[in-house]
């Protein structure tokens, strides 16, 4: 960054961690202990499918490394999603596979088609949270959807304080997008 951009207030786009999502199932531990919420063994990987040969052979890759615990869906925003099931108690092996579809697609050079990858949680009370990864901030953020798409913010602002320290945390609040309708929330 120059003096220019100093100046100007312009800053460096942060770069992704995708190592980060490494840290979920420690900070699920954390999480489970302050809100009751476990893991529910889904998760996804949200990105902007682009066109031509190129990206069609790094989403094939993607979805090959998965077999059959993959499933597609597009949302009603121009995202597809790809969806891992694993079993609840396998939370470290649901991450690799989330690591590995973001890696798979940015090591393809489609790294800024990615929106965000997230884990699933639920209470015995019906309670949902999603933790989300946010590929371009390269931050997790809480996502506890209601019905009605309505936010049940008292859980969000819970879990922030169980996995501060634990993940690295999106600060501005106004980035913790609600990602409704999400496969496996």
């Amino acid at each position: 960054m120059g003096w220019l951009d100093a100046l100007l207030g312009r800053s460096k786009p942060v770069r992704p961690d995708l190592d980060a999502l490494f840290a979920l199932p420690s900070a699920a531990v954390t999480l489970q202990a302050a809100t009751g919420l476990v893991p529910t063994g889904l998760g996804s990987v949200a990105f902007r499918a682009a066109e031509g040969g190129a990206f069609a052979a790094a989403e094939s890759d993607a979805k090959a490394l998965l077999g059959a615990r993959v499933e597609e869906s597009d949302d009603g925003y121009g995202y597809t999603w790809l969806q891992v099931r694993r079993s609840p108690d396998a939370l470290g092996d649901l991450v690799t596979e989330l690591h590995a579809v973001n890696s798979t697609l940015e090591g393809a050079g489609f790294g800024p088609s990615l929106l965000c990858s997230l884990v699933s949680f639920a209470g015995p009370d019906g309670r949902r949270l999603a933790v989300v990864y946010l590929y371009k901030r390269g931050t997790f953020y809480p996502f506890a959807p209601r019905p009605g798409q309505k936010r049940d913010n008292p859980l969000e602002i819970q879990a922030r304080g169980a996995l501060e320290g634990e993940l690295p945390l999106e600060k501005d609040l106004a980035r913790w997008f609600p990602v409704w309708g999400a496969p496996g929330l």
